[in-house]
């Protein structure tokens, strides 16, 4: 079988295990049922996200000219606390923005290799911790707005990491870590300004089963720009990362806006 198209973040569905896709504009392919399978990669070219045109990926899917002013690339969205809709501020489209910075957001704990402290919107929960890779994750606290679940993930910052070790979590080397007791431990680390938030968010573990047959000792990374055809055996699933037999992991969140042909 053969697939062709745009790479976007593979789309998920909670499960045990969790059910994995790749979605192109006219198929879709359930990546589960290719473990154990030979699964080949062809890069093919370019198409941004956000514009189309087949130019060179820059990044997060888009290509230069769009990533500095496509609305869903401010800088807000990898540092919430710089967001400002609330204020009824622009960064580049306030329509935008206070659409996405003013609902529910989530502050959490994860385990994906360490403990992390991260932020989503409420809607993208459990799907955030599964893009990072994470076998448990527990709400902290639950905001209103994007502004407040970032000034939160600052102050935690200065008590845990807010960044996976990738290559931990992909070899499943996870530290044993009490989510819960680290939770209400964190609870006086928080800013005065969503304290009151804690004792109404549910205190709720979340534990989450990837699709993995078998995990590597070491790790390489596929880069399809400088390695167009790639063909290996898939042997696990976790986060946005295909896991192959020989130890080559390919980041599909790092490829969006590459075109490329799937053989199966």
């Amino acid at each position: 079988m053969q697939y062709e198209g745009v790479l976007t973040k593979m789309q998920t569905e909670p499960g045990s295990p969790i059910q994995y896709y790749m979605v192109f504009e006219n198929s879709f392919l359930n990546v589960n049922q290719l473990l154990g399978k030979d699964v080949e990669i062809n890069f093919m070219g370019y198409s941004c996200l956000n514009c189309a045109k087949k130019k060179k990926i820059y990044r997060t899917g888009f290509c230069y000219d769009c990533f500095y002013s496509s609305a869903s690339a401010g800088d807000w969205i990898m540092r919430p606390e710089l967001s400002t809709a609330h204020l009824d501020i622009a960064d580049r489209d306030l329509e935008y923005e206070k659409r996405v910075q003013l609902q529910p957001h989530v502050v959490y704990l994860a385990a994906a290799s360490d403990i992390k402290v991260g932020v989503t919107r409420k809607t993208q929960v459990p799907t955030r911790w599964i893009d990072q890779g994470a076998s448990w994750a527990i709400p902290l606290i639950e905001v209103p707005n994007r502004y407040l679940a970032g000034i939160t993930e600052v102050a935690l910052k200065n008590h845990c990491s807010d960044k996976i070790n990738w290559k931990k979590m992909l070899c499943n080397e996870i530290a044993t870590i009490d989510l819960v007791l680290r939770r209400n431990e964190f609870r006086n680390h928080l800013p005065d300004e969503v304290k009151d938030y804690f004792d109404t968010t549910p205190e709720q573990l979340f534990t989450l089963e990837y699709p993995v047959l078998e995990y590597p000792k070491k790790i390489k990374s596929l880069n399809i720009a400088t390695t167009p055809i790639f063909n290996g055996k898939l042997v696990g699933i976790k986060g946005q990362y295909l896991i192959f037999a020989d130890g080559t992991v390919f980041n599909i969140r790092s490829y969006e806006g590459f075109v490329v042909q799937v053989n199966v």
